[in-house]
C-alpha cells in the first residue's frame, strides 16, 4: 500500500483523518476530482466501527457482525462499484422471515405490483398476526410516511401505541424491522428516523428493500477499496493515530500525530471519526464555531452483538433468515476456512445480553436456532465467539436530527464526516458514505472546484408518489436554521469485546418452552 513518513508539500493537499467508510468515501471523492489526498488511520486495519477481528484458532479475519446494504443505499452502492467491489457482493431479493411458531413468510416483490403495494403479499401471508393487526399496521405505515417534523418526534413506541398497535404487532412487525435498522429499541428511537427506514427502504420503490452483503469478509472489501484508492493517488497512512488538530499563532491549522514532533500542514482537512473522538481531536475554535458539537458530548451509544457459531453440520439451507419475536434477530450462513458450518447471529440493541451472562446468552441463541429449524438440535456446536461492540452505533433518540452538525464548518478548510453528522440517515454504512461525500463536497467548494453530481436516491413510483409525495416536503427537512449542503443526499471507536470463547464440543440445546 502507498504509505510514507516524509510528507512533502504540494498544492491543494487535503488530509483525511479516519479510515472508516466515511473517510474512505471522502478520499475517493476528492481523488475523483484530482485533489491530492492523504488518509490517516490510527489502526492497521481499515473499516472503523464496521470492523473486523481475527479468529485466534484459524487466523481468519471475521467481521464483528454481518453488515448488509439495501437497495435504497444508492451512494454506498455507487462508491463500492466505483472501487471495483461489486464482484464481492451477492444480491438477495427474497428475505425469509420465521414466525415464533417457525412458519416461514418471505418478503419479496411480485411482478406487476407497484410500490408500496409490493408489500401487500407479505402482510397477507403474515398469518401469525390477526387480520385486524395487519390492517392497523398498513394504516400506520401510511400515517408514518406522512409524518413530518411539524408533527413532533416522540419515541417510536409512544407513536405506535397512539396508533393502537397491539403488543404482538409491535414485537412481531415493527421491532423486527426497526431495531435492526436503527440499532435501538423502540422506547428510545426517533419516530422520524423510523419514517426514514420505512419510506426509503420499503414504501417508495420496489427495489428499496433487497439486500446485498459480501460473500466473504469485509476485509476483502476494504483491501479492494485501498487498492483502488492507491491507483487514484491517495496515500494511506495506517497505524498513525492523530493526537489533535491545532491552530498556530498565525491561525494556521495543523495536524499533530502521536508519532510526530511537528504539526503537518495541509490546505484542508476532513475529520472522519466518531463524535467522541471528534470532541478529543478538534481544535477548541471548532467548538466555539460549531454549536452542535457541544450537544454531542452527551449522546449515547447502542451495542450490537455478533454470535459466531461453528457447527458440525448444516442447520439451515438458506443464506440468511430473520427470526421474529426472539433474542436472535438475523442469522447468516457464512463461508468458513475448514469443514465446519459457520453461522452469524446478529442481535442489535443488545444491552440485555450483558445482564444475561455469556452462558445464558449462548443457550438462548442456540435455542432460537433449534426452535426455528428442529433438525438443528442434532448439530454439535464445535466452537463459538460472542462479540459485542458496546459503541456500535449512536443512539438515535428523538430530536437528535436537530443536533447533527453539517459537514461544512465555519472554519472553511475543515469539514466533518461520520454517520453522526447531518445525513438524514441512521448510523449505517450508507450514512457514513453520504457524510464522506458531503464533506468532500464542502472541501471542493472551499478549493473552488465544482463537484460532480452524487448518486441519486431511488425514484418513487407513481403510486408511492401519490400516497407519500414525490419529494420530501419542507417539513421533512432538518430543523430551521440548519444549512443544506451543496449536494443534498435524497466512535472513540470501541474495540469489540469478546465475551466468551469456547472450543469444546457442545450439544445444541433443545428449544425452550
Amino acid at each position: 500500500m502507498a504509505e510514507r513518513d516524509n510528507i512533502s508539500e504540494s498544492s491543494r493537499r487535503v488530509a483525511v483523518v479516519g479510515g472508516g467508510l466515511a473517510g474512505l468515501a471522502a478520499a475517493h471523492r476528492l481523488a475523483q476530482h484530482g485533489v491530492p489526498c492523504e488518509l490517516f488511520e490510527a489502526k492497521r486495519m481499515l473499516g472503523g466501527r464496521a470492523g473486523l477481528f481475527v479468529d485466534p484458532q484459524t487466523g481468519q479475519q471475521l467481521d464483528h457482525c454481518q453488515h448488509v446494504l439495501m437497495g435504497c443505499c444508492t451512494q454506498l452502492r455507487d462508491f463500492l462499484a466505483s472501487c471495483g467491489c461489486e464482484r464481492l457482493f451477492d444480491r438477495h431479493t427474497t428475505i425469509p422471515f420465521f414466525a415464533p411458531d417457525s412458519r416461514r413468510c418471505d418478503l419479496r416483490a411480485p411482478r406487476g405490483l407497484p410500490a408500496p403495494m409490493h408489500l401487500a403479499p407479505f402482510l397477507l401471508r403474515a398469518n401469525y398476526l390477526s387480520w385486524r393487526e395487519r390492517w392497523r399496521i398498513a394504516t400506520a405505515l401510511l400515517s408514518l410516511a406522512k409524518h413530518t417534523v411539524a408533527d413532533g418526534d416522540p419515541p417510536m413506541l409512544t407513536w405506535l401505541r397512539d396508533r393502537r398497535q397491539s403488543t404482538r404487532a409491535i414485537r412481531y412487525f415493527w421491532e423486527v424491522v426497526l431495531v435492526s435498522a436503527l440499532g435501538e429499541t423502540l422506547d428510545r428511537a426517533s419516530t422520524l428516523a423510523a419514517k426514514k427506514v420505512f419510506v426509503d427502504g420499503f414504501l417508495s420503490s420496489r427495489d428499496g428493500y433487497w439486500l446485498e452483503y459480501p460473500r466473504g469478509s469485509l476485509s476483502e472489501v476494504y483491501d479492494q477499496i485501498a487498492r483502488h484508492l492507491e491507483t487514484q493517488g491517495v496515500l494511506l497512512h495506517r497505524g498513525r493515530p492523530l493526537q489533535y488538530l491545532e491552530h498556530d499563532k498565525a491561525g494556521k491549522l495543523g495536524l499533530r500525530l502521536l508519532d510526530s514532533d511537528q504539526p503537518l500542514h495541509f490546505d484542508a482537512y476532513i475529520v472522519a471519526v466518531d463524535w467522541r473522538q471528534a470532541a478529543r481531536v478538534l481544535p477548541e475554535r471548532a467548538f466555539k464555531e460549531i454549536a452542535e458539537l457541544d450537544s454531542w458530548r452527551t449522546v449515547g451509544t447502542s451495542p450490537i452483538t455478533g454470535a459466531h457459531l461453528w457447527f458440525d453440520r448444516p442447520i439451515m439451507d438458506l443464506p440468511h433468515a430473520v427470526l421474529i419475536g426472539r433474542l436472535s434477530q438475523w442469522v447468516f450462513q457464512r463461508p468458513t476456512a475448514d469443514d465446519s458450518h459457520y453461522y452469524q447471529v446478529v442481535v442489535s440493541a443488545s444491552r440485555g445480553l450483558s445482564a444475561m451472562g455469556p452462558d445464558d446468552a449462548l443457550a438462548e441463541i442456540c435455542g432460537d436456532l433449534a426452535a426455528t429449524w428442529p433438525g438443528a438440535e442434532r448439530a454439535k456446536l464445535l466452537r463459538h465467539h460472542i462479540v459485542t461492540q458496546k459503541d456500535a452505533v449512536f443512539s438515535y433518540h428523538p430530536e437528535l436530527d436537530a443536533l447533527r452538525p453539517p459537514q461544512s464548518t465555519p472554519l472553511g478548510n475543515l469539514a466533518l464526516a461520520g454517520d453522526w453528522t447531518r445525513t438524514e440517515w441512521p448510523a449505517t454504512m450508507e450514512g457514513a458514505v453520504r457524510s464522506g461525500n458531503l464533506a468532500a463536497n464542502a472541501i471542493l467548494d472551499y478549493l473552488k472546484l465544482a463537484p460532480s453530481p452524487l448518486a441519486a436516491d431511488l425514484p418513487r413510483g407513481r403510486l408511492a408518489g401519490w400516497l407519500i409525495g414525490t419529494t420530501p416536503t419542507a417539513d421533512d427537512r432538518p430543523a430551521p436554521g440548519k444549512r443544506e449542503t451543496s449536494a443534498r443526499p435524497t466512535s472513540p471507536t470501541g474495540d469489540a469485546s469478546t465475551i466468551n470463547v469456547r472450543r469444546n464440543q457442545t450439544q445444541l440445546p433443545r428449544p425452550r418452552d
